[in-house]
């Protein structure tokens, strides 16, 4: 697999709203932890739409392996111009810092928001321009993820897309290994 899309919940969806906070380090650990793994069957690019939450954090995962992994390219498609403009100033510079450190940066729709059909293109693109979708997400705990999901599992019954998921029992598991890592458990 040599393109993947990485997405998942955004920051309020997961009650996350600060960069420190402890689960953001558990949730970018699990990331990290598969993109080792496809960087080693050969992935060379992630893809993202730069949305608040699991993207934002993927990108910084991203731009942590390109130390050792030099070879591996971050683009983000946002869904269309501006996705940034509601968004608080904090907020807005974290986007613009990742923005500039991207190697790939443009949009889906060359117009600012004005329909709910430019996420659906978003998800139809990112999945189209890709050959696996890696998806924090739980089908216990609902949200925006689920129509990535839905796109990609139509594309995976014509095609040998990947899917694969990081859900909250996976999260529990990198908890603990940090855990018994950090306290030298043993």
């Amino acid at each position: 697999m040599k393109v993947l899309t990485v997405s998942g919940y955004k920051s309020h969806e997961l009650g996350v709203f600060k960069q420190d906070d402890k689960a953001v380090e558990y949730i970018k650990k699990a990331i990290e932890k598969s993109l080792i793994g496809y960087l080693e069957e050969g992935l060379e690019w992630v893809i993202i739409s730069g949305q608040m939450g699991v993207e934002l954090w993927a990108a910084d995962v991203v731009f942590e392996l390109q130390l050792q992994y030099p070879e591996l390219k971050l683009a983000i498609l946002t869904p269309f111009l501006n996705q940034e403009s509601k968004w608080n100033e904090k907020n807005q510079e974290y986007y613009e810092l990742i923005l500039s450190q991207a190697d790939f940066v443009d949009s889906i729709s060359k117009r600012e928001y004005d329909s709910p059909l430019q996420f659906k293109q978003k998800n139809q693109f990112l999945v189209d321009k890709s050959d696996g979708l890696l998806l924090l997400y739980d089908e216990e705990k609902e949200g925006t993820p689920k129509f990535l999901l839905e796109t990609a599992r139509k594309k995976q019954q014509l095609t040998s897309y990947m899917i694969s998921t990081i859900n909250f029992l996976d999260l529990q598991s990198v908890v603990e290994e940090e855990t018994m890592k950090n306290n030298d458990f043993w």
